[in-house]
């Protein structure tokens, strides 16, 4: 039981009591084959059926098996990210528990690790979901995260993936961004593979998403963006908007002075609307640099009373230990 696992599979699970003994008869044997220690996370998002019994009495038969239920329904990432924060394997492989993922992949997925990546992230090509419900929209959606984070992927959406450790520690988890996790990795550094993977029906129970999942995904986008790309300096993000607004200001200044040399000499300068833009324009320049150097602050408080370093590490040669 001491033994440190070389796989952690890591599998929320919100209401799939019909599921759970065909998971439980597909993945342990698929597990055993590969001939590795691993382990098997089990994180209960807060179901209403017997689900939290099922994981139990699992986890009392099979030392592998560990289980997390939460007090209620905190979504799929809080779940993912439970499972990440307690794996002990050097591989971690997430997947659903409704087996439309299929098990006998992930030895295909850690055997690509082997060759030089740190994450390979699965591709439903052959998706078994409704067209128009969930095949469009998720297309949609792929197109739209790989032009925002620059990273190109077919399939954000699929959970079956797998990451080296490494990667997954320094990342937190909110909202819907669990999805975002490989976008994350290549930021860090890592080297991401994506690779066809068996996607099934959906056989028991019902499917967790819905529209307003797609609205929530939006939104955590424009925040991975903004992590991405401005995360160890915000105000190069605030600042070109704020300048952009005080030049703008300056112009409409330019446009009212010119205008009351030239047309209005006689008529008092309040009564030209260029006037309200140019203050308009000026204010809000202003405030964005301010908020700008706001969250400069913040990210200086954020690293330097936790100690945080705005770098990651890969490795170190020849360095003695501080």
């Amino acid at each position: 039981m001491s033994e440190k696992p070389r796989i952690s599979v890591v599998i929320p699970v919100y209401n799939e009591e019909e599921s759970l003994p065909n998971l439980k008869k597909a993945l342990i044997p698929e597990l055993e084959a590969l001939a590795v220690p691993f382990e098997v996370i089990l994180c209960d998002d807060g179901s209403t059926d017997r689900s939290p019994e099922l994981l139990e009495e699992w986890a009392s038969h099979d030392f592998r098996v560990k289980v997390i239920l939460f007090r209620r329904n905190f979504g799929q990432t809080a779940a993912m990210d439970a499972g990440f924060q307690a794996a002990r394997g050097e591989v971690v492989v997430p997947m659903d528990a409704d087996l439309q993922n299929d098990p006998a992949d992930i030895g295909m997925l850690v055997a690509e690790l082997d060759n030089g990546f740190d994450v390979v992230k699965g591709w439903r090509k052959k998706r078994k979901d409704t067209f128009i419900t969930r095949t469009l929209p998720s297309r949609i959606a792929n197109a739209l995260i790989s032009r925002v984070t620059e990273v190109k992927l077919h399939d954000y959406g699929c959970t079956l993936t797998a990451y080296r450790q490494e990667v997954l520690k320094p990342v937190r988890l909110y909202g819907e961004m669990h999805r975002f996790i490989p976008a994350y990795a290549v930021w860090a550094g890592g080297r991401i593979k994506e690779v066809p993977v068996n996607h099934h029906p959906r056989r028991f129970g019902q499917t967790k998403y819905n529209l307003s999942r797609t609205f929530r995904v939006i939104l955590d986008l424009m925040t991975v963006r903004f992590l991405l790309g401005y995360s160890t300096k915000p105000l190069y993000l605030f600042g070109k908007w704020g300048l952009g607004f005080l030049f703008l200001s300056f112009l409409a200044f330019v446009a009212t002075a010119a205008k009351k040399i030239m047309f209005w000499a006689e008529r008092p300068l309040y009564t030209d609307p260029f006037l309200y833009l140019t203050i308009f324009l000026g204010l809000a320049g202003i405030q964005v640099l301010l908020i700008g150097l706001v969250a400069e602050l913040n990210v200086r408080i954020y690293y330097e009373s936790q100690d945080k370093s705005p770098f990651i590490v890969k490795s170190r040669f020849n360095m003695e230990d501080s």
